[in-house]
């Protein structure tokens, strides 16, 4: 078992933990979680999950801020919304496009052992980060799905503890969903809140 491995799991335990309560703090703890990650994946052959890891150093910086200072009022932090069709409208077919772009790269220019999987768990974390930073409910949905999805790859590459770690990442993601979507309601005005309820 590699300690490097057990330090990222740890790290990103605690990362889900305060991501659940919504504490900015996560977006430090992701990115040494993340920075950590990046070398753990190149040395199993992960590439494309690897460079997911070098975007989420970079995200946690921008949702750091965003967390704080991106609402609507300067310096304003923000609140839990759902997605919007102009979100999906944007957000769908640059999935789309990195999946092919990824796909291809590792496909024809490495030697990952899963090109398809890889290529789709990243595409849609890339998307799912994103959300992630700007708060939107929905990020979760996304989250069950590659997280299921990114245990079993894990798993298939022998890399128990991360394999653990994700598997409750899914878990917890279901869970993270329906606590958020409670506070959803907190941050509409009451009288809007008695008309729509």
């Amino acid at each position: 078992m590699d300690f490097l491995e057990v330090f990222g799991v740890t790290f990103a335990l605690l990362y889900l933990f305060l991501e659940l309560r919504q504490h900015s703090f996560m977006w430090i703890v992701g990115f040494i979680s993340s920075l950590a990650y990046v070398i753990i994946f190149y040395q199993n052959k992960f590439y494309a999950d690897m460079c997911m890891n070098a975007y989420y150093v970079l995200m946690s910086v921008y949702g750091f801020y965003a967390w704080k200072f991106g609402g609507k009022q300067e310096r304003q932090g923000l609140t839990v919304s759902h997605v919007r069709l102009k979100h999906i409208a944007m957000l769908t077919p640059t999935a789309a496009i990195l999946f092919l772009g990824i796909f291809y790269a590792l496909k024809n220019h490495t030697d990952s052992p899963v090109p398809l999987g890889d290529a789709l768990t990243t595409a849609l974390s890339v998307v799912a980060t994103w959300m992630l930073a700007r708060k939107i409910l929905e990020h979760w949905l996304l989250w069950i799905f590659i997280n299921v999805a990114s245990a079993a790859l894990y798993f298939y590459k022998d890399m128990y503890p991360t394999a653990a770690l994700f598997f409750v990442y899914g878990t917890l993601s279901v869970y993270g969903y329906f606590k958020w979507r409670k506070t959803i309601a907190k941050n509409i005005p009451l009288s809007r809140y008695r008309k729509i309820s």
